[in-house]
């Protein structure tokens, strides 16, 4: 697979087979992708929380908010929940502004994810305190954002954008999510 179909295929999924697990093996060595990317002044300041079994998932999972888009969707059902997570950590003793490396180092989860046959969704809407408390979280590490994986079970529509459009996705009849995106042209100034 190029890297062109890596990131096509690297959508935000929402539901996941759970008879499919994720062994953190895995969880290691996607980390370890992430750790060979640049890092501003080559800080580093990213630390992660890495969670494949079922009790700790299960902590981890009422702190997350899913698709705010999406009204009436509280989440995945039991059975489409993720079989793994990437706690995302900025250590705080290092910098308190990791610019833009947290961002990296996601997207090379993510895209190391979809390599292996995965997929994920990168979750900013964190009840942050609650997930401090039920991992045992230091206080000089601060949540950033908390990476779910699994082997998808949804299918994930790119739509085209029409200007003036609504960005919002959205499912249809069957299940699918679509995903508006800006054309190519309106994205470039010049």
């Amino acid at each position: 697979m190029n890297l062109r179909q890596l990131v096509i295929q690297n959508r935000s999924y929402r539901r996941f087979d759970e008879k499919h697990t994720v062994g953190r093996d895995t969880l290691v060595e996607l980390v370890d992708l992430a750790r060979m990317t640049a890092s501003a002044a080559n800080r580093q300041p990213l630390k992660y929380i890495l969670a494949a079994d079922p009790e700790t998932n299960a902590r981890i999972f009422p702190t997350l908010a899913w698709a705010a888009y999406l009204k009436d969707w509280t989440g995945p059902a039991e059975g489409e929940r993720p079989t793994a997570y990437i706690v995302v950590l900025l250590d705080t003793t290092i910098t308190e502004n990791p610019l833009c490396d947290d961002g990296i180092a996601a997207q090379t989860i993510l895209l190391g994810a979809v390599e292996k046959g995965l997929g994920g969704c990168i979750i900013a809407s964190v009840r942050r305190d609650a997930l401090r408390e039920a991992l045992n979280i230091p206080e000089h590490l601060q949540v950033r954002f908390v990476i779910a994986l699994g082997k998808p079970a949804e299918t994930v529509v790119l739509e085209e954008l029409s200007p003036g459009g609504d960005i919002r996705y959205w499912r249809d009849e069957a299940g699918r999510h679509h995903v508006p995106k800006r054309s190519l042209r309106e994205l470039i100034v010049r």
